[in-house]
């Protein structure tokens, strides 16, 4: 054949993410913590976006100090368009660049009618979740040169749909339709942007939303009839931000158990 297929692996063994900053909305606890202490063990540099869990983002800061890389924590509001330029600007100020950037915070207030969601839920549910991914985005993109990407944390609830969740799915919907519509705007620059997709993940956000009744059978409607660990859903992130992706943009990946959604 001329020319020959490559075929050797893209990345270096070892540290997949070397040098790498990436940004992680979320990242004190849950998902986002598990990703920052992956990408850690792959050489990336994390800064750390929370909004006000201290005790949880003391922790995770120290797990991160620990695999020898260097961190920033920033506490604050990312629903609020000036927080979310203050997290590039000290990014910016203290490493000088952004690869990746991973909008994963979010929020969620289960419903039991549709009638009971408030117009105040209604927009604090959005400006988490979604106006947020837009508002990091825009600030970030002025310092994401060729090769970096954006991985936006949507969920099954996107396909499937969620009665007790119907604002929280509706969000989520929204950041498929964003990472789709994003990467085919950024493809000319190189920037990647992709997503993922997680099912019943057995995270803080989960004893805080539900009941103790939902809880106790929380996952078990998967085909693998159990929750998710955090651990089994960070590496579709690393695959993602690092270059064994290299030919995926506009994607969403979908750790979840087993459920078929042909998403």
């Amino acid at each position: 054949m001329k020319p020959k297929p490559i075929s050797h692996p893209i990345s270096e063994p070892g540290k997949k993410l070397a040098g790498k900053i990436a940004i992680i909305t979320g990242g004190d606890s849950g998902i986002g913590k598990a990703i920052a202490l992956l990408f850690a063990e792959h050489g990336a540099n994390i800064v750390v976006v929370y909004l006000r869990e201290h005790k949880d983002a003391h922790k995770t800061e120290q797990e991160i100090l620990e695999r020898g890389v260097q961190t920033l924590f920033l506490s604050g509001d990312i629903a609020k368009e000036n927080f979310c330029k203050k997290v590039i600007e000290q990014t910016i100020l203290k490493f000088g660049k952004i690869n990746i950037l991973i909008n994963n915070a979010a929020v969620q207030y289960p419903q039991k009618n549709p009638e009971d969601i408030s117009k105040d839920q209604l927009i604090r549910t959005f400006s988490t979740n979604v106006f947020s991914a837009f508002y990091m985005t825009a600030a970030a993109l002025p310092y994401m040169k060729k090769g970096s990407c954006i991985i936006n944390t949507t969920s099954v609830t996107a396909y499937r749909g969620s009665k007790s969740l119907i604002d929280y799915s509706s969000t989520k919907g929204a950041l498929v339709a964003f990472t789709r519509s994003l990467s085919t705007a950024l493809i000319e620059r190189e920037i990647r942007v992709n997503g993922v997709a997680p099912g019943p993940i057995w995270t803080p956000l989960i004893p805080s939303s539900f009941s103790e009744d939902k809880i106790k059978t929380f996952g078990t409607d998967v085909p693998m009839k159990r929750a998710g660990q955090t651990q089994e859903v960070a590496p579709c992130y690393l695959f993602l931000a690092s270059d064994d992706s290299s030919y995926m943009t506009g994607q969403v990946l979908h750790p979840n158990g087993g459920e078929i959604i042909n998403g």
